[in-house]
């Protein structure tokens, strides 16, 4: 019997990223995939935003074929950071913010009620 199993929670390294998952390595022989609808129970947009090569993370293992030594792997069951802190985006503020929409929105308004009146004077005649 094999040391990895189908639920087991391991530790591995990350060493390629592609636009449909990461790969991983475990020890010499057995390698895995992190399919990208394995990655976050909501929509990834990039890969990066959760993993990046080189990252020594946790995975669970969904599937074991041992003749190829390959794991399909998952990870959006699971605090897989090693720190426990799943890395974010950090929300970048601006020194703008709602400044151009509240400047914007007179403008808008201003010409929405200019083709209301010319849409009325239309049917008038």
């Amino acid at each position: 019997m094999t040391k990895y199993s189908k639920g087991k929670v391991v530790r591995g390294t990350v060493t390629c990223i592609e636009p449909y998952g990461a790969f991983m390595s475990f020890d010499e022989y057995y390698t895995g995939l992190i399919h990208i609808s394995e990655i976050s129970k909501g929509f990834v947009k990039d890969i990066h935003d959760f993993v990046n090569v080189g990252d020594h993370i946790y995975v669970e293992i969904l599937d074991v074929d041992d003749e190829e030594a390959h794991l399909k792997l998952s990870i959006k069951n699971i605090n897989y950071k090693i720190n426990g802190k799943p890395r974010r985006r950090k929300i970048i503020e601006t020194p703008h913010g709602f400044t151009t929409l509240s400047k914007k929105l007179p403008i808008w308004i201003d010409n929405q009620l200019k083709k209301q009146k010319n849409q009325k004077n239309t049917i008038d005649k």
